[in-house]
């Protein structure tokens, strides 16, 4: 691994439906989040509606959104979305950047949600929780509990969830929108190094939750 790296304002993001419900019921509810933390990025209050609804439906998005050029609010580090909830690491760039962010993300979501399935009220449990990232080595370990998140809760392996900024990170992509070099930089070789760090981390997590499950049961 090479020298360490860490950079501050940096924060560990999640929530879950109300109730435990599901938040994402089909492969395009995850699509319109994804679309919507990259299109409201930015200080603008408009609708994603507005811009984008034509690419969205109940059927298949057609292009992928392309990102609005202007000051962001935050840079996306990492993120996973599961059935019923999301984690992200967001780093704040903005004042107050990252209560915005989440903001405008859960009203448009949850209106696109209530719409689509015909329900009324709030979709997601509360105000987010928010933890704040204290070192280098909590830096790398969230990244791989997020990025393998789906992993560790037994929904996919490793490598094979859309919804996760993993691949992302294994592929090392140019037009990709997460903010990863400062973590990738890290490793000697980069996505197949980080790969093996995430597993690694992530086993170690399920193995300590099973452990933890066991004892409960004795």
């Amino acid at each position: 691994m090479k020298k360490e790296l860490f950079w501050g304002d940096c924060y560990h993001i999640f929530n879950r439906g109300v109730e435990k419900r599901k938040v994402f019921c089909d492969k395009y509810d995850y699509k319109r989040f994804i679309d919507s933390m990259k299109e409201f990025n930015n200080h603008e209050v408009g609708s994603l509606r507005d811009r984008l609804d034509s690419k969205f439906s109940t059927g298949p998005t057609s292009a992928l959104v392309q990102p609005v050029e202007e000051e962001k609010l935050v840079e996306i580090v990492a993120y996973c979305l599961n059935a019923n909830h999301y984690h992200l690491i967001l780093k704040e760039v903005s004042e107050d950047g990252i209560a915005k962010f989440i903001q405008k993300i859960a009203t448009g979501y949850t209106r696109y949600f209530n719409e689509k399935y015909k329900r009324t009220g709030g979709l997601f449990q509360g105000r987010y929780k928010r933890v704040e990232v204290e070192s280098n080595p909590q830096l790398l370990y969230l990244s791989a509990y997020v990025n393998g998140n789906h992993y560790i809760h037994k929904i996919k392996e490793l490598e094979s969830w859309e919804f996760s900024s993993l691949p992302e990170y294994l592929k090392n992509k140019k037009n990709g929108f997460c903010f990863k070099n400062d973590i990738l930089g890290q490793f000697n070789n980069s996505g197949e190094d980080y790969l093996k760090f995430c597993k690694k981390n992530c086993d170690d997590i399920k193995e300590k939750r099973a452990f933890s499950k066991f004892l409960l049961e004795e």
